[in-house]
């Protein structure tokens, strides 16, 4: 056979027509300029373009903070927790479209120190395919902006000028990749 592993994967997978069209299970990683990537779930693709997203529970400690439980992974000085998007999704991938992706992969950062979690801290991975790989570059967000639901029929209230482009030199986990 001249194909084996995952060039075969890739192959089928360009074949397929792209993200939407082949069916795979795929890990979710954050990523560390320090230390290997952490695997902290497991993206469940469908030939219809829906997904389902699985947290590995055993990567994130409980935590109460600012009086609610939060899941997080602890890092050497950051806390880095994940924020369940409260609101409609369609949870669908539609050619180069990841927003649904994007609202399921949202999260909070605080320092260690810190007693509790400042909403305003939030982390926004914005997703595009790089050659089959999804990358997330981390983006900062102020997380209030979900404190209210969203007008009916605004299935998206996260705007673009809501998002910055954070400097991946000041934060623990500025990448995410799912392969």
């Amino acid at each position: 056979m001249i194909f084996s592993g995952k060039p075969l994967v890739l192959l089928c997978f360009l074949i397929s027509g792209g993200l939407a069209k082949a069916e795979s299970v795929r890990e979710i990683k954050l990523h560390s300029a320090e230390s290997a990537p952490i695997v902290a779930g497991t993206l469940q693709m469908d030939p219809d373009g829906s997904y389902k997203v699985s947290w590995d529970d055993a990567k994130f400690g409980d935590y109460f903070l600012s009086m609610r439980p939060f899941k997080c992974i602890e890092g050497p000085e950051k806390l880095w927790c994940r924020i369940d998007y409260p609101y409609q999704n369609s949870r669908t991938i539609s050619g180069a479209d990841l927003t649904d992706l994007e609202y399921d992969l949202l999260f909070v950062w605080k320092n260690a120190s810190d007693y509790g979690i400042n909403m305003w801290n939030g982390v926004y991975y914005k997703i595009d395919d790089r050659d089959g790989v999804l990358t997330g570059v981390m983006h900062e967000i102020d997380m209030d902006v979900l404190a209210a639901p969203p007008e009916d029929g605004l299935l998206r209230p996260i705007s673009e000028d809501m998002l910055d482009e954070a400097d991946p030199d000041s934060h623990w986990l500025p990448r995410l990749t799912i392969e």
